[in-house]
């Protein structure tokens, strides 16, 4: 049965982000990850996380929303070794890539060439720091206009080139439903490149139950391909926060492999 992860950014908004992480614990949840590690007090998180007795499953490598973006590559290499020092005072060895946005006026050959050459870099500043990068393709219409990595194909095809075990893919089920479907079958294809998973409700980035997605099915898939890393419920749910992830969890121990 996949391990679930609760994205705090998502839930309890009105309360601090030590005080969600009390929370997860308290519904019997075994890991917690969230957005950027700069706006946020590590050491108190990572306190809250031992005493409420959850694992932090992973967080955004900073800079983010950068990679297509004319910034040095040392910068890349730096926010890599910093981020690893945030994640080894949580206990995560996991950390989340953003490509950032097409660049207007260049040519997609231009910014893939220049994804790829960071990519190589960060990938090799992670295997220093024993860190895991996860490569998030992102959907265009509706949360995020104008972003450059659209694609599980165009994320293998990368991780190809790249060439490194500390670099993955993060497969989010919600926004690849939103940008091309086929959810079980790349699943299956790109089982072995996938790092870490997010799930939510399609459309609406709610709730799993009642969107277009078969969850107990998507659950059943991700259990039959061996995948043993974490599921980030990232969603917002509709109405009370703990039912929702209540309902997730039922969901997910109800699924049997495909």
């Amino acid at each position: 049965m996949p391990r679930l992860s609760v994205c705090i950014e998502m839930f309890w908004p009105d309360l601090s982000f030590e005080e969600r992480v009390v929370r997860v614990g308290a519904l019997g949840l075994p890991a917690v990850e969230f957005w950027n590690y700069s706006n946020k007090n590590v050491a108190q998180l990572a306190a809250a996380a031992r005493g409420a007795g959850v694992k932090v499953a992973g967080f955004v490598c900073e800079p983010g929303f950068a990679l297509t973006s004319p910034m040095p590559v040392a910068e890349h290499v730096q926010g890599v070794r910093d981020s690893a020092a945030a994640a080894r005072t949580l206990g995560c060895a996991t950390m989340i890539v953003t490509t950032g946005n097409i660049v207007a006026g260049e040519s997609d050959e231009v910014m893939r060439r220049r994804v790829v050459r960071k990519l190589q870099a960060m990938a090799a500043a992670a295997e220093q720091e024993q860190m895991t990068l996860v490569l998030e393709p992102l959907n265009p219409f509706v949360d995020h206009p104008g972003y450059w990595l659209t694609t599980m194909a165009q994320a293998a095809d990368i991780l190809e080139e790249v060439n490194s075990p500390n670099l993955k893919i993060l497969y989010d089920i919600y926004h690849q439903q939103m940008t091309e479907g086929k959810i079980i079958d790349n699943l299956r294809r790109y089982a072995a490149q996938i790092g870490h998973i997010h799930v939510a409700g399609a459309p609406g980035r709610t709730n799993l139950v009642g969107g277009d997605l078969d969850y107990r099915a998507v659950f059943s898939a991700i259990d039959a391909t061996g995948y043993t890393g974490y599921v980030g419920l990232e969603f917002r749910p509709s109405g009370d926060g703990a039912a929702a992830l209540q309902e997730a969890a039922l969901l997910c121990a109800a699924a049997q492999p495909a």
